[in-house]
């Protein structure tokens, strides 16, 4: 008989939102506290049907079980640089914060970007208690020096 693998053994992926896993996505919920620094993922997926052409949602996958959601903006004909390759959101389910999955996450998306010939991603947050800064910055984004809507405008480059 074959044990099911254990979480460590079981490799986290990025999948496509289908039919047969938009129930799971919908259901990725972050921590109360915040909820005021990112969309649900319900609205994120309105937003990348109504921008299908630029869109890059992704449900972050360990096993058969959902753990996050991400999605991205790829428009290399967007004139502002810092909106060609942005992160527009990463949830990662309460339940599952603080394991790994946020950078696993983030370097999946990092890797689209260079099979796509990007050099830079960016990405924004509103400074505060509960804010994906320090995320962010510790994973090797820096500002930019920008702020649009009150919200930080962090960047990497890619090698």
């Amino acid at each position: 008989m074959t044990e099911a693998p254990s979480p460590s053994q079981r490799a986290p992926r990025l999948v496509e939102i289908t039919d047969d896993n938009f129930d799971a996505a919908v259901r990725v919920q972050v921590r109360e506290d915040q909820n005021r620094f990112v969309a649900p993922v319900l609205r994120s997926l309105a937003q990348a049907y109504t921008n299908r052409d630029t869109a890059w949602p992704r449900l972050l996958m360990d096993g058969d079980e959902a753990v996050g959601f991400m999605m991205l903006q790829f428009d290399p004909e967007e004139e502002d640089p810092d909106f060609q390759a942005e992160i527009w959101r990463l949830n990662i389910d309460e339940k599952h914060q603080g394991k790994g999955y946020g950078r696993f996450a983030v370097e999946g998306a990092l890797a689209e970007a260079r099979r796509r010939g990007l050099s830079r991603v960016t990405v924004s947050w509103v400074p505060g208690e509960a804010s994906p800064e320090d995320f962010y910055l510790g994973l090797g984004f820096r500002k930019t020096g920008r702020v649009e809507d009150s919200e930080v405008i962090g960047e990497i480059f890619l090698d």
